[in-house]
């Protein structure tokens, strides 16, 4: 099949690794994904991404950095953020023999699953191919495959915050989890004055301007509605400068929350104060454009555009909630305010444009707290000390691995999750 590589890494001594992905919608479990890869010691693991579509999105932003991909069957695609459907579970069950077939070709002793929908569609055939399963969990922890299917088929849970933690409980994947925060690369550089100079012509507007951005896919958790009912609030107040609203990212479901969200607009007498500005890379250059991040989310698990903006020096103002904790320090290194409240985030944000002197030094902080906590490399060795904690652990019935290596087991009905 296209995308399929023949050849064994070539350094013999290191262990591959499977980095399965089913769908083709690239948010940041792909680029925190990407950045572990990247770090990966070459003479220990040697990683193998297996994109479900050899030339799509997926497939593309690894094999851009150099990274090897194969694309060796078809399998099934789940929706995104959607339920799925009893039809859909079925043709996944028919979709693990060859999965177990291709793992085993590969002798493959670690299996790295990073979404919702991957964690439905490859975490059964990991395990009755004999191979370890890392189950890294970066969204919901309510949601059913971490609380039902997790605890039997991770052999290691990796959780992006403790809020993502699976919970404790009679059955639960708690015993076997740990949390490390997601990688990211804390030398990045970006000229602030220079992207800010770019969007004012784009736009158009008086360079006075304030641009506040809200980056990720238009999805309920990001709560892209209660944004622009905070920016609407904004604009509605006595402030020094005049306020923008620009909304970085997209819906995949054909346009429809596109639509929605320009008709709230219109509804609430917006006029040009929120601009969809569609999905844009490189990230951190449009986030270091905007004057202020405003993460409207909740129960996000560990943002990855709010680590992005400390670390291009973008002041934060976030939600109570998730992940957005474990980040921020409130009032160190940005503003944390009450969830599901429009006038809350608008509070926060105003109090930065009256206090130019403050965001600035709320900026620096978060900048010095993200390059200190969250760097790659040391992410990469967390993830590496996992790996090597779970082939000290004998499998049954691995060694034999042209039979059934565990019992028959049923596939569960998952709701899949979205990436973060």
């Amino acid at each position: 099949m296209k995308g399929m590589a023949n050849d064994r890494p070539a350094n013999l001594t290191a262990r591959p690794v499977c980095f399965p992905f089913t769908g083709d919608v690239v948010g940041g479990s792909h680029f925190s994904v990407l950045g572990l890869v990247e770090n990966l010691d070459p003479s220990r693991y040697v990683p193998v991404i297996v994109p479900q579509f050899p030339d799509g999105a997926v497939a593309k932003l690894f094999r851009d950095h150099g990274i090897r991909t194969e694309t060796p069957m078809h399998w099934t695609e789940l929706p995104y953020d959607r339920n799925v459907s009893p039809w859909k579970i079925a043709q996944v069950a028919k979709d693990i023999p060859s999965q177990i077939r291709y793992l085993r070709s590969r002798r493959y002793p670690v299996v790295h699953t990073n979404d919702g929908r991957t964690h439905a569609t490859w975490a059964l055939a990991a395990r009755l191919s004999g191979a370890r399963l890392l189950w890294h969990q970066r969204g919901d922890p309510g949601a059913l495959g971490l609380r039902l299917a997790a605890p039997l088929l991770a052999n290691q849970v990796v959780a992006v915050s403790q809020f993502a933690s699976p919970r404790p409980g009679l059955w639960s994947a708690a015993r076997k989890a740990q949390v490390v925060h997601s990688a990211f690369a804390t030398d990045v550089q970006e000229d602030r004055a220079s992207a800010r100079t770019q969007l004012i012509h784009e736009l158009g507007c008086d360079p006075r301007t304030v641009f506040i951005g809200f980056f990720g896919a238009f999805i309920p958790r990001k709560r892209p509605k209660l944004f622009m009912d905070a920016i609407a609030e904004l604009a509605g107040r006595d402030l020094p400068r005049p306020v923008m609203g620009l909304m970085f990212g997209e819906a995949y479901d054909g346009g429809r929350t596109e639509r929605e969200l320009k008709d709230h607009g219109r509804q609430r007498g917006m006029g040009n104060i929120v601009r969809q500005m569609g999905f844009r890379t490189p990230g951190p250059h449009w986030l270091a454009a905007c004057d202020m991040l405003l993460v409207s989310a909740y129960g996000e698990p560990f943002g990855r555009t709010l680590i992005e903006a400390m670390l291009v020096g973008t002041p934060v103002v976030a939600t109570a909630s998730g992940g957005n904790i474990e980040a921020l320090c409130e009032g160190a290194t940005g503003i944390l305010v009450p969830p599901e409240d429009a006038a809350a985030l608008a509070n926060g944000a105003q109090a930065l444009i009256k206090r130019p002197e403050t965001a600035q030094a709320l900026a620096s902080a978060a900048m010095a707290s993200a390059k200190s906590r969250f760097g790659d490399r040391s992410h990469a060795e967390r993830i590496m000390a996992v790996y090597d904690e779970m082939l000290r652990i004998p499998l049954p019935n691995a060694a034999d691995r042209s039979g059934p290596s565990s019992p028959s087991i049923k596939p569960l009905g998952l709701k899949s999750e979205a990436t973060s």
